[in-house]
């Protein structure tokens, strides 16, 4: 009661307020006409260009670029087959209203968490480009209304992320990433246009797990880098003793040969005494200290018959 009350008493004001502009201007119209009769048409004219004015002023509309209008009329209700594109339009004052929808492209950050195959949670954050379809306009704002971004994308990003994670294990959305996006990207699509919208881009731009999860990860890792450590020492080690082994034969071949050398040949062990003593001498040569020794220790008697009957001595032993 108390509401109608105030209602009957703003629409009486109102009333009033309208019959007092109405007398004001035919009282100044009366004073006006009383005085002068081209004066009174004066301000006809007047009060017709201003009225005329108004009513073009209200019928007129822009569209700006990258919008789209949709009409309402209070007779019939949303015109579903008319879609206003950019530019200047023409309208029935108090009886057609546009709407203006924005058909650009606009960016969405979602992140909803969900379960993988291996039942490992999982937070995905997704980047969603998405836009009305602008020949569908007049459904969409009779269905959805404005913010069909609000009430669309975060249900059904919800839906399709945890159906696409739910058939790759943890592992998988890592090393199958591109797959997983494409696939994420495909069903997303299909589920928008059931609500007339048109998704340009769908981006994976984060991709975290549980820090149990995490921490067993990098676990595994360590392990792995260890066992491979020790692999790789216990190849060196088998390398360091075929080395050993090659060595080993190599010197006992060269001893062979060097017994074979100088049993059959014993001129061979003069020549090689004959090498050091060049050695000796060189060094003794670039040396800047002076050195007094026995030219017998240093095996530099060449000259002497002792060292051909040590030659042939250590020949026939060997022959022996």
């Amino acid at each position: 009661r108390s509401s109608d009350l105030g209602r009957s008493s703003i629409s009486s004001m109102a009333g009033r307020d309208l019959g007092s502009i109405f007398q004001t201007f035919r009282e100044l119209s009366a004073r006006m006409g009383g005085g002068s009769r081209g004066a009174g048409t004066g301000v006809k004219l007047l009060l017709g260009a201003g009225a005329l004015f108004y009513g073009v002023k209200e019928s007129l509309y822009t569209v700006e670029g990258g919008q789209r209008a949709v009409i309402f009329n209070r007779i019939g209700g949303v015109e579903k087959d008319t879609v206003k594109a950019e530019g200047l339009h023409f309208r029935i004052p108090w009886i057609q209203y546009p709407v203006i929808y924005d058909v650009r492209s606009r960016p969405r950050i979602l992140t909803s968490p969900t379960g993988s195959k291996d039942l490992q949670m999982v937070n995905i954050t997704l980047r969603v480009l998405s836009r009305p379809n602008a020949a569908m306009l007049p459904h969409l704002y009779q269905q959805l209304g404005k913010d069909f971004d609000e009430r669309v994308l975060p249900s059904i990003v919800n839906e399709v992320l945890k159906s696409v994670v739910a058939k790759f294990n943890a592992s998988q959305l890592i090393t199958q990433r591109a797959q997983v996006s494409l696939l994420i990207r495909r069903e997303l699509t299909e589920r928008a246009r059931d609500f007339n919208l048109i998704l340009d881009d769908v981006a994976i731009t984060d991709l975290t797990f549980s820090r149990q999860y995490t921490a067993a990860v990098e676990s595994k890792q360590v392990a792995q880098q260890e066992a491979q450590r020790a692999q790789f020492y216990v190849e060196q080690a088998k390398q360091q003793q075929r080395q050993k082994i090659v060595q080993a034969e190599g010197e006992a071949e060269a001893a062979r040969m060097l017994g074979k050398a100088i049993s059959t040949n014993p001129g061979y062990l003069k020549l090689r005494r004959i090498r050091a003593a060049q050695n000796i001498a060189q060094t003794l040569a670039t040396s800047q200290n002076k050195v007094y020794l026995n030219a017998d220790s240093l095996m530099m008697n060449l000259q002497e018959v002792a060292f051909d009957k040590d030659m042939n001595y250590v020949s026939l032993t060997h022959q022996k």
